[in-house]
């Protein structure tokens, strides 16, 4: 017999509202009994019906409901969702690079799809989705004729789920470095071994906004990754980008994608803890027209918010601290645990204390290929200032 869960009095208005996940200390009881990552459906106290989602006993999000009404679990359902997921991005026009399926945004929590021009990378995140991997791959393979999937099940949140990481293929063989096109630039992506599943899709819009903060101005591009800011700063008329990583592989993906593009001689790397040489530059007296900080994200669980906030307002002051007068500093947080309030509450502190007059010129988030659940906030996760340095 399929699970039954019973929510506890009062605890469905929020699942009702539209968000997916159902914890495991909101539930009264359980009934039924079935394979653990099976269809489970959710009622409310009173026996009222919300939604079925998998189902995870390991979890703490107990059930991850993606169907409200009384459609089947079955390919067909994930056909058309994947299908409309990627109507919605080709109707903004997104064509070579773009997230194709971002989970509960998409109503299909817990699954990642990616495109890289002709290869799909994928995450399954939760035991649910796991456990139907070879559907999504038909699906996949049904609606878009791939040259190959890889599949970057890596994240943490996977062990969460009692399920082991993985970094393989899924179906095809191929060299895993593609080469997409992102606001007319060549860039070389590294599905195995790059940044989520290969390459950080959800800043696309916001490199491109930089464009118009550099013309002739001296860049510095810190935690650059392999180069998305700093090819869009060179792309915008800087005579100068330097992009600094405390990785040396990742400098060799910016020197490769400077290279295919024509701005070897424009863009430099210098490798370092951004920290460190932010201090050292401070100390001798260099300073920028613009300077870009795209940290990775600071903290991943509640717990850790206060020490990550610390962290951002030191790079801040430093940054606030090496821009010009006049100049820009370009800002932005990951973590869905640091909260809009919280960042901008960091931002001022951090002008305060860096003693510059700082006026505030773009508010952005993630690309509109990530859009995010209103009824979820954790979905609204990336924050993106423009400030100027007056």
């Amino acid at each position: 017999m399929p699970y039954e869960i019973y929510l506890k009095k009062n605890e469905e208005k929020r699942i009702v509202d539209g968000h997916s996940w159902v914890y495991a200390n909101e539930v009264q009881k359980i009934e039924g009994k079935d394979k653990n990552g099976s269809l489970a459906t959710v009622y409310d106290f009173s026996g009222r019906y919300i939604g079925k989602g998998f189902i995870n006993h390991a979890s703490k999000i107990l059930v991850r409901i993606f169907i409200r009404d009384n459609s089947e679990a079955d390919k067909q359902l994930f056909l058309d969702r994947i299908k409309a997921a990627d109507d919605y991005r080709q109707k903004l026009g997104f064509t070579d690079c773009y997230r194709v399926v971002f989970a509960e945004a998409d109503d299909l929590p817990a699954l990642i799809i990616d495109k890289y021009h002709d290869i799909y990378c994928v995450q399954f995140l939760s035991l649910g989705m796991d456990r139907i991997k070879d559907i999504i791959k038909e699906c996949i393979i049904e609606l878009f004729s791939p040259r190959g999937i890889y599949e970057r099940s890596d994240a943490s949140v996977r062990e969460k789920e009692g399920l082991p990481l993985i970094n393989n293929y899924l179906y095809g063989e191929f060299d895993t470095r593609v080469t997409v096109i992102e606001n007319g630039l060549k860039m070389i992506c590294d599905l195995k071994n790059g940044q989520k599943t290969g390459y950080f899709l959800d800043q696309k819009e916001n490199r491109l906004a930089l464009r118009r903060y550099v013309k002739n101005a001296e860049v510095l591009d810190c935690f650059c990754n392999s180069g998305g800011f700093s090819l869009n700063a060179a792309a915008g008329g800087a005579k100068k980008v330097t992009a600094l990583d405390i990785s040396q592989t990742a400098l060799n993906d910016v020197e490769e994608n400077a290279k295919i593009n024509g701005y070897s001689e424009i863009i430099k790397t210098v490798q370092g803890d951004v920290f460190k040489v932010l201090r050292e530059y401070k100390k001798d007296g260099l300073s920028f027209d613009v300077i870009v900080l795209d940290p990775p994200a600071f903290t991943k669980s509640v717990s850790e918010v206060n020490d990550a906030l610390r962290g951002y307002k030191d790079i801040n002051i430093l940054g606030m601290k090496l821009v010009k007068k006049g100049g820009f500093l370009i800002t932005s947080s990951c973590s869905h645990y640091v909260t809009l309030p919280l960042f901008m509450k960091m931002l001022e502190e951090a002008a305060a204390q860096s003693g510059k007059k700082v006026r505030c010129v773009e508010i952005k988030s993630q690309s509109s290929d990530h859009p995010s659940l209103i009824a979820a906030d954790e979905t609204m996760y990336l924050k993106f200032f423009v400030l100027h340095i007056t």
